[in-house]
């Protein structure tokens, strides 16, 4: 039984067609491109983003995820013969070789090794055929509904294709594995006996980069997916067909991180407002964020906060119980909302007898 990966868009999505993209404020020479705010979802630039296209070895973004999911690192994978034989890029397996399944996953999205990615399929998923499974009904749970993938590699195939957007949605699901992005950001690393470097260009080149994935085939042309962060904040950028891309992904992300910078509207454990208290020893109480939130704000627009709380607070509060929620609205449009919970424990109010004695009377 595959581990499931939740994920919710029907508000993200909501989001992209209330703010679009400013247009003509960046381009690029892609055929396909978007600029993605990690964390919100909400897309900063794009470029026919929808089209199906070709995406090679950025395929291999899903086959790590997948991989890292389903299997154990520290596995040894007995590399067969079909994987030393697979054409393209290659980590030179040799058939009957042991490595890790970490240790092919370095290979995988370092090298680019599509006999890695063999190597892993079978290892993972019983079967090519069984990984590639996994692949479509992850894609399917990250809400990618113009995705097919017919390999683990990213070689051409008529059933092997995704977009801009869906390829972005993947990635923003990829930077949340911790095991993924510390592969994908090492530049070179000495494992399994061999020793392999990045080919990611943009880790020594742009500040923040943290991955993720580059490919190239004749058909597809250049692709690229890559992540960076700055600030706290972090963007997705997706080129497809584009052989401008490593500066096209250096301007993108300069241009998403200088007009649209997070504002952290909500820090967990941290105030957001008050609410009054009837009948309390104090007379208001902290409420404090059970999450953090932040959102993108572009030059002339206004993020504010709502409280809405589920019923008038009257003592004895306890801390720590959810009386509400903070509403984010961009421009008066909501954007997300966060659980409210109480600061700080507020008893009754302690009466004289003399204060009592009148109030019966």
């Amino acid at each position: 039984m595959p581990k499931r990966i939740l994920c919710c868009l029907t508000a993200v999505l909501l989001v992209y067609s209330i703010f679009p993209c400013k247009a003509g404020a960046v381009s690029t020479s892609a055929a396909s491109a978007i600029l993605v705010d990690a964390d919100s979802g909400r897309v900063l630039y794009e470029q026919n983003a929808d089209a199906k296209m070709l995406i090679a070895s950025t395929t291999k973004i899903m086959t790590a995820l997948v991989a890292i999911r389903e299997g154990n690192l520290g596995d040894v994978v007995t590399v067969g013969r079909e994987a030393t034989l697979t054409e393209g890029s290659s980590m030179y397996l040799k058939e009957g070789e042991q490595l890790t399944l970490e240790a092919l996953l370095y290979g995988l999205l370092l090298c680019s090794g599509n006999d890695a990615a063999v190597a892993i399929a079978d290892h993972v998923g019983g079967s090519q055929a069984g990984f590639v499974a996994l692949m479509n009904e992850t894609a399917a749970e990250l809400g990618m509904e113009h995705s097919s993938f017919a390999n683990p590699n990213g070689l051409d195939h008529e059933d092997h294709y995704s977009t801009a957007r869906d390829m972005a949605r993947l990635a923003r699901a990829a930077v949340e594995n911790e095991t993924l992005v510390r592969i994908a950001s090492t530049r070179t690393v000495h494992i399994g006996g061999r020793t392999m470097t990045n080919h990611n260009k943009l880790l020594s080149s742009m500040d923040g980069c943290i991955g993720l994935k580059t490919g190239y085939t004749r058909a597809a042309g250049r692709t690229l997916v890559s992540c960076a962060e700055r600030s706290g904040q972090r963007l997705v950028a997706v080129t497809l067909q584009d052989g401008n891309d490593w500066a096209d992904h250096q301007a993108l992300f300069d241009y998403g991180f200088s007009a649209y910078p997070a504002r952290r509207a909500a820090v967990p454990g941290q105030a957001v407002d008050t609410a009054v208290v009837q009948g309390g020893v104090s007379a208001a109480v902290p409420l404090t964020a059970a999450s953090g939130f932040s959102w993108p704000v572009g030059a002339g627009e206004r993020l504010e906060t709502r409280i809405e709380l589920d019923r008038p607070l009257t003592a004895p509060v306890l801390a720590g119980t959810a009386v509400g929620q903070a509403v984010f609205t961009l421009d008066g449009v909501e954007v997300g909302r966060v659980a409210l919970l109480c600061g700080r424990t507020v008893p009754p109010e302690v009466k004289s007898a003399m204060s009592a004695l009148k109030e019966g009377l």
